[in-house]
């Protein structure tokens, strides 16, 4: 894929600078920044404990670092959360999702408790329905529902409430070749107009959606570039994946 126009610096919409974050002795996140314009899709890569979830849960407020500051929209998410959180749509991998409830009725429920209400209510339910094609089983139980339709509903409610970020993390794990295929389309449709950062370890990913990877290793941004320069040499991805995050490198 082909880098977009980078945006003035003052149009940031993602912005991590020097995020660490300590668990007694143990280092999760040492030292992480970057930047992310309006309208980028960035993979962000790792191994698994390499500190990707980490990183993203203090990108959206919901840890505070040890040390640095993360901010969303400009916003800083550890003294302007609620500003920033209406900017920001957050995809957790296996994200909560009540069983008995159907699509709409989640839908309708999160549109209430962000207080979109009214004809408001029902023309987003309808747009984020079509949007990632739910009308097929909008009226049945979600615990029925395929792993792929869940992560369709997933998607859908953080949608709601049109923000201008979307963090996502892992949204295809556990997913099946069509079911993947069918979130990366959601995926590549929202990122003509949003500003995506999505958490991976499958590097399929990379080539399919991203105009920019991020690769972090034990804790540490190792990597910062575009797909092509990540490809040094014309190497396999998974060949210089394993380069970068080597163990003991």
């Amino acid at each position: 894929m082909t880098t977009k126009n980078i945006p003035a610096a003052g149009d940031w919409m993602i912005e991590a600078s020097g995020l660490t974050k300590y668990y007694g002795d143990f280092i999760a996140v040492e030292d992480i920044s970057f930047q992310i314009p309006r309208g980028e899709v960035v993979a962000f890569l790792g191994p698994n404990g390499a500190g990707k979830s980490t990183t993203m849960k203090i990108l959206t407020g919901y840890l505070a670092p040890s040390s640095g500051i993360a901010k969303i929209a400009g916003h800083d998410m550890s003294t302007d959360r609620l500003a920033g959180a209406i900017r920001l749509g957050y995809l957790p991998e296996n994200g909560p999702l009540y069983p008995d409830m159907t699509p709409r009725s989640l839908l309708e429920f999160f549109a209430d408790a962000r207080g979109i209400f009214g004809d408001r209510k029902k023309e987003r339910v309808d747009a984020v329905v079509r949007q990632c094609e739910l009308g097929s089983v909008i009226g049945k139980a979600i615990g029925k529902l395929s792993k792929g339709y869940r992560q369709r509903v997933g998607m859908a409610q953080v949608l709601l409430h049109e923000p201008d970020v979307l963090i996502l993390d892992e949204p295809t794990s556990g997913l099946d070749p069509n079911q993947i295929r069918e979130v990366r389309e959601t995926i590549r449709r929202l990122g003509e107009k949003k500003t995506i950062l999505l958490s991976t370890h499958i590097l399929q990913e990379v080539e399919a959606l991203a105009d920019r990877v991020i690769v972090v290793s034990e804790g540490r941004r190792v990597f910062d570039g575009t797909p092509a320069e990540l490809r040094k040499d014309g190497r396999p991805l998974d060949e210089r994946f394993h380069e970068l995050t080597r163990s003991g490198r």
